[in-house]
């Protein structure tokens, strides 16, 4: 192998950083949450993310880590344990884009569950759920999952199947859920069921506890977001009490919308700043390893690929926090939302790919952030919304 030339100093690093151009809407309390988050990450999770993503777990202490910094606890009510005065859209722009920087999905999919498990129960449980629920999950020492996806289906959430019978005083549950993040771990599942006709005013929510006699579950294994504790979940005759409904009966298709425009959000924040780390990883190697008497950042080819990974990412930082502004002024931009996912997870594969290939066999070795980023491109592109039934989505939204 050729020694590896030295930078020239003159020339500022293309890193995390001085690759983010100035944003319009970042203001001091942004930037300090980054700094204050960026530190407790690379002590926390930095040095171990490779042992964990092989061993496809985390500690369980990391829940009350990040309690404690405030992670958890971030967006949420304040007499549910949580910290709301002062919290926007662009913090939790931040906080994606910060736990991307470890290049180990699984981790912060885990880890940042119950963004999408609890919401339903803050947006239209009852006030006794929430105060039951809501303050030890942000503790750190209870976790809750979101149980859509089934495994005869995962975007047509109008054709859930797994039924909820009324038997009086509860309800009586068989089904089961596919692909679940968190599912191992889970104490609470809101868990989506049919307790009607069908369609989606046939949907209702429960709130699904673990120890409940008749449920199951297992772990599955998966190609990318190895430290991520995905399983698939199992009701046999699962009595749930009436008071773990979550909203009203056949009104829970609401609820489960709700979470979809902040999820899509923070996943296209998320993708972006993995393609990030992709240009970072790709840029320093490149202006290090040295091939036919010169640097691989001298040869045209190369320096083509890290410009167009800059453009796409730039052009895809713009569209997120236009989208992130038009949320904050109240609006539901859902043709956006669904095209701002799609062009981020776009970004993400081909930057993953380009990146790949400048590291070539150093990359393809087990690992590196970019190596785990590869494998981790299809979740993010089927996750949450694929890009197939995103496309269609904005096309209805645009009235075709």
């Amino acid at each position: 192998m050729s020694q590896a030339a030295k930078p020239l100093k003159s020339l500022p690093d293309l890193n995390f950083d001085t690759t983010r151009a100035p944003s319009p809407f970042s203001n001091e309390d942004h930037d300090a949450w980054r700094q204050t988050l960026r530190k407790w990450i690379e002590k926390e999770i930095m040095p171990f993310a490779s042992e964990w993503d092989e061993a496809e777990e985390f500690p369980e202490e990391l829940y009350k880590k990040a309690s404690d910094i405030g992670l958890l606890r971030m967006g949420y009510p304040e007499q549910y344990g949580g910290i709301k005065e002062g919290i926007d859209h662009y913090h939790s722009i931040v906080t994606s884009e910060e736990l991307a920087r470890v290049g180990a999905g699984g981790i912060n999919a885990s880890l940042m569950v119950h963004g999408i498990g609890l919401p339903p129960i803050i947006n239209i449980g009852s006030e006794e759920m929430k105060e039951r629920i809501a303050p030890p999950v942000l503790d750190g020492d209870k976790h809750i999952a979101l149980g859509i996806t089934e495994p005869s289906g995962g975007s047509d959430v109008a054709n859930i199947h797994t039924r909820a019978e009324d038997k009086g005083d509860y309800y009586l549950i068989n089904g089961s859920k596919m692909f679940i993040t968190g599912g191992m771990r889970a104490d609470y599942v809101t868990t989506a069921v049919r307790t009607g006709g069908e369609g989606t005013k046939g949907i209702s929510l429960l709130l699904i506890e673990a120890d409940m006699p008749g449920f199951s579950r297992t772990p599955l294994k998966k190609m990318g977001w190895w430290a991520s504790d995905t399983a698939a979940l199992y009701f046999d005759d699962v009595k749930v009490p009436k008071a773990n409904l979550i909203g009203t009966e056949n009104n829970g298709f609401i609820g489960i919308m709700m979470n979809f425009n902040g999820e899509r959000l923070g996943m296209a924040a998320g993708a972006n700043a993995m393609a990030r780390v992709c240009l970072e990883d790709a840029a320093a190697w490149a202006r290090e390893r040295t091939t036919f008497g010169k640097r691989l950042a001298d040869h045209q080819v190369i320096r083509h690929k890290i410009a167009d990974m800059y453009q796409r990412i730039q052009a895809t930082q713009a569209y997120l926090e236009i989208c992130a502004w038009r949320v904050a002024q109240g609006e539901t931009p859902v043709a956006d939302l669904s095209m701002l996912k799609v062009q981020a997870t776009t970004t993400m594969e081909f930057c993953a790919r380009e990146a790949m290939q400048i590291l070539g066999g150093n990359g393809y070795l087990r690992g590196g952030r970019v190596e785990r980023i590869y494998r981790e491109v299809r979740v993010n592109a089927i996750g949450g919304g694929s890009e197939e039934i995103m496309r269609d989505l904005t096309a209805r939204q645009l009235g075709l």
